[in-house]
């Protein structure tokens, strides 16, 4: 085992290779708040990526509602108890003093992670294992769309209203769900690689996209064991595993529509919710972001510090992060994204003007946004929400392509039309 540096965990930790980071990574952020839980980027890339024979069960993105929801059914809560056993102990975090330092904005993890808990076999005895996992049943991947929508909490039966003890107020719902969308987050460190024995999966150098050599793949499902985010699928038909492929020919600019310039992912751009933003940020030699502070993702992941990583305990550095939901408990969240829960709510709940103004480049385009400008404008509200002074300016935010070009510009206030009477029925 190597020893490589883990910003997410704020120390180093054991891998099975030395570290080798990309000059770009790919990356994303979506905003679990917005999430309408419509699978348009689920049938988006079904449609484009797994619509072959044998690809029947492939969801190389899905939404889930938690707390229940699950695909494969269970697999966080599987693998969890599987590091419950590894660390008997328990896991905890220790908070940064003062201002948290770049890398380890979240302060030092304490607990193995699931390359840690494979050395001595004590949560799986009977495995030989690289990566601490498991290999999903076939009944567990049949149902992608199991207790869609089912909340947490209240009681009542179908068609009944609950209202006695669901108080749906703020902060924290009674009786709560939420929608996570869900892609391969193309990690730093990935288990399906550290785990493959025919040496078939890769990161690519110029995008950290992680990808399987198919002719190279030997289907020992040895990555679809390994991923603790179930996100590497065994195919039948051609005895080989795939996994999503992070839509490279569009993040290469291959795609007609844009004329060469980079475009985001299937999954991202079919978004109608607006809830996703996906690009490329430059990376140092030990994997943290480069400083980059007009970029939307490196001010969202590490100056607002509002998007979190999912699942940071399991040690594999992952480049998706989300702005966790605010109507649900804590205790939760935090055992999904890690300790940064309370402040990423509390700056999501009250915005600062830059972090309204950024808020508005989601899905304003397919194209890729490298840097932003914010114009300032006029004061149109000013007021208190949720406890706490706020002021609402109608900013303008402008968001550039790799080349510096301007890709567009909106304002924080969307505007509004009056349809004329005379045309007031017209559809």
């Amino acid at each position: 085992m190597a020893t490589v540096y883990n910003w997410q965990l704020g120390r180093e930790m054991d891998y099975p290779y030395e570290g080798a980071w990309p000059e770009r990574q790919f990356a994303f952020v979506i905003n679990t708040n917005r999430c309408l839980g419509c699978q348009t980027c689920t049938m988006a890339c079904k449609s484009t990526w797994t619509f072959a024979q044998g690809q029947e069960h492939m969801w190389w993105t899905n939404v889930e509602t938690k707390p229940y929801g699950g695909y494969p059914r269970n697999w966080d809560v599987k693998l969890l108890e599987l590091l419950n056993k590894a660390n008997p102990d328990g896991v905890r975090w220790f908070a940064p003093d003062g201002n948290a330092p770049e890398d380890a904005p979240y302060g030092e993890f304490e607990g193995r992670t699931i390359f840690e808990a494979a050395h001595d076999r004590s949560a799986r005895p009977e495995a030989s294992q690289r990566v601490l996992g498991y290999l999903p049943t076939d009944e567990e991947w049949g149902t992608p769309n199991l207790y869609e929508d089912v909340p947490s909490g209240g009681g009542g039966g179908r068609g009944e209203w609950v209202r006695e003890g669901s108080d749906v107020s703020l902060p924290t719902h009674k009786s709560w769900f939420f929608y996570l969308a869900r892609l391969c987050n193309h990690c730093t460190y990935p288990a399906c690689l550290a785990a493959c024995p025919r040496t078939a999966i890769y990161k690519r150098p110029e995008d950290g996209i992680v990808l399987i050599d198919q002719e190279r793949c030997r289907g020992y499902r040895k990555c679809v064991e390994a991923c603790p985010y179930k996100k590497a699928l065994y195919r039948p038909t051609t005895r080989t595993s795939e996994k999503c492929i992070g839509c490279y020919p569009r993040v290469e600019g291959r795609d007609r529509d844009t004329k060469g310039a980079r475009t985001e992912t299937r999954c991202m751009s079919a978004c109608i919710g607006q809830v996703r933003m996906q690009g490329l940020v430059r990376t140092e030699q030990d994997g943290i972001w480069t400083p980059d502070r007009q970029h939307p993702l490196y001010y969202l992941v590490h100056v607002a510090k509002v998007a979190l990583p999912l699942y940071p305990q399991f040690g594999t550095e992952p480049n998706g992060y989300y702005i966790p939901p605010r109507w649900v408990p804590k205790p939760y969240l935090e055992q999904m994204f890690g300790p940064g829960v309370e402040h990423a709510i509390q700056q999501y709940l009250a915005p600062g003007r830059e972090l309204l103004a950024v808020l508005q480049l989601f899905r304003r385009d397919s194209r890729m946004i490298f840097r932003y400008d914010i114009e300032e404008g006029p004061l149109v509200y000013e007021g208190e929400i949720h406890g706490q002074p706020f002021q609402l300016h109608d900013d303008t935010v402008i968001a550039f392509g790799e080349k510096g070009e301007e890709l567009f510009r909106t304002t924080v206030e969307e505007p509004l039309h009056v349809r004329p009477s005379e045309r007031i029925n017209w559809v």
